[in-house]
C-alpha cells in the first residue's frame, strides 16, 4: 500500500516554555513572548500544524493553542487532551468554538495511555487500561455526536450516559474536527479501528512500523472505516556532513545524561505504556538501526515520548524519512532537542527536500501510468 491517498504534512511541536532533554526550563511556565516565537517559526518555515501536548502539571493545552492560533495566519494545532477528567459534551463543544474561531484549523490528540501516577494527579479512577480505552471510545462516540447531530440525542454507556445533549456550534468544516489516535496495546488498535482518522506511532525500526500500520488497518476495515493516515514522531539531528551529524547526537546524549536531575527525564522502572515500551525493547538492543534511527536517547530517559531520531545530513534524513513514506506514513511529527533553532533548521533544510522528494515519485508514478 502506498501513501498516496493522504498528503504529505509535517507538524512542529510549541511547547510552552524553552525545555528539552538537553535544556532545563528557562522561562516562566508559561512563556507568552516564546509561544509565540516558535509557533511563527513554525508557520514561516512551512509546517503544517504543531501539537500542544498535555500533562497533568502543565498549562491548558486548549488555551495555549488559542493564543497559537491567534498569532499565526495558516498554522493547525494538534491539541493534546486525556478523556475521562471532563464532561465529552463540552469538550466537544470548546473544540468546534476553537475551530469556527480559527476557521478550521484545529485536531484533537486523544491521550489514554500515561503512566499510573500522572493519572492519579487528575483523579483518575479506572486503573484498567483496557478500561481507560473503552471510556475513551464512549467519550469519542459522544463527541462526534455533538459534532454532527442535527437533534438532540442520548446516549447510555459504561462510563458516559448523557440525555438529550445538543451542540447548537459546530466545527467549522463538514468534514469535521481529524481525530488522532495513538497506541500499541491492542485495546488502543481497537479504539484506533473505531474512530482514527490518523493514528500516531513513534518513531520505530521499520520491522515494527510496518507491523503496527498492518494493525491498524486490519482494525480500520473491521469497522468499514477509511483507511486512516499514519504520523511518525521523530527528533531529526542535522549536520551538514554525516560524520558531523553522529557527533552532535554524540553530544545532546553527553549532555542529556549530565542534566537528567536537572530536566527530570531520568529514567525510571519500567513504563506502563505499551508504546515506550516497543521504543526500549530497540534501543536495549543497540543505538542504531535501519540506515539512521538513533535510540540512544529512548534508552537514557525510558523512552517519555517522542524520544529516538534519524540522524544525518538534511538529504539522508529526507530519504530516511522517504523509507517511512513508503511504508505509508504520509504526516511526520518532528521537534528538535534545541527546539526554536531546529525548527528553523527544519523549515529550511529538511521540509523542503521531503516534498521535492515526494512530488517527484508522484511523477514519475504519473508518467510511468500513461
Amino acid at each position: 500500500m502506498t501513501a498516496s491517498s493522504h498528503p504529505l504534512r509535517f507538524v512542529g511541536f510549541v511547547g510552552n516554555h524553552n525545555a528539552s532533554e538537553i535544556i532545563p526550563r528557562q522561562g516562566p511556565v508559561v512563556d507568552r513572548d516564546y509561544i509565540e516565537t516558535v509557533a511563527k517559526a513554525h508557520e514561516y518555515g512551512g509546517f503544517d500544524a504543531v501539537l500542544q501536548a498535555f500533562h497533568a502539571d502543565s498549562p491548558d493545552s486548549l488555551q495555549v493553542s488559542q493564543h497559537i492560533t491567534s498569532v499565526t495566519d495558516r498554522l493547525h494545532v494538534l491539541i493534546a487532551h486525556r478523556p475521562g477528567f471532563q464532561a465529552p459534551t463540552i469538550l466537544a463543544r470548546q473544540f468546534a468554538t476553537l475551530d469556527q474561531l480559527s476557521r478550521g484549523r484545529t485536531a484533537i490528540n486523544v491521550i489514554t495511555g500515561a503512566e499510573r501516577a500522572e493519572l492519579a494527579r487528575d483523579g483518575n479512577t479506572v486503573d484498567d487500561k483496557d478500561d481507560r480505552y473503552a471510556r475513551t471510545s464512549e467519550f469519542l462516540d459522544i463527541v462526534r455526536a455533538e459534532w454532527t447531530s442535527e437533534a438532540p440525542f442520548d446516549y447510555t454507556g459504561r462510563f458516559y450516559q448523557v440525555e438529550q445533549a445538543f451542540s447548537q456550534v459546530k466545527p467549522y468544516r463538514e468534514s469535521g474536527i481529524p481525530v488522532w489516535i495513538a497506541g500499541a496495546s491492542q485495546a488502543a488498535i481497537d479504539v484506533a479501528g473505531r474512530h482514527a482518522d490518523t493514528f500516531a506511532l513513534w518513531g520505530e525500526t521499520h520491522d515494527q512500523v510496518r507491523e503496527l500500520l498492518n494493525r491498524v488497518r486490519a482494525a480500520a476495515a473491521k469497522n468499514n472505516r477509511p483507511q486512516p493516515a499514519f504520523s511518525l514522531s521523530l527528533r531529526p539531528v542535522l549536520a551538514d556532513t554525516e560524520d558531523a551529524a553522529w557527533a552532535k547526537a554524540d553530544a545532546i546524549y553527553e549532555k542529556a545524561k549530565a542534566l537528567l536531575d536537572k530536566t527530570g527525564f531520568r529514567r525510571g522502572d519500567l513504563p506502563n505504556n505499551e508504546g515506550a515500551r516497543r521504543l526500549l525493547s530497540i534501543a536495549d538492543q543497540g543505538h542504531r538501526h535501519d540506515k539512521r534511527l538513533w535510540t540512544a536517547i529512548a534508552g537514557l530517559t525510558g523512552a517519555k515520548g517522542n524520544s529516538t531520531s534519524l540522524v544525518g545530513t538534511p538529504d539522508q534524513v529526507a530519504d530516511a524519512l522517504l523509507d517511512y513514506y513508503d511504508l505509508g506514513v504520509t504526516t511526520f511529527l518532528i521537534r528538535g532537542f534545541d527546539p526554536l533553532p531546529d525548527a528553523i533548521a527544519y523549515g529550511r533544510e529538511l521540509l523542503p527536500r521531503v516534498r521535492q522528494l515526494v512530488a517527484e515519485r508522484a511523477r514519475a508514478r504519473a508518467v510511468a501510468a500513461e
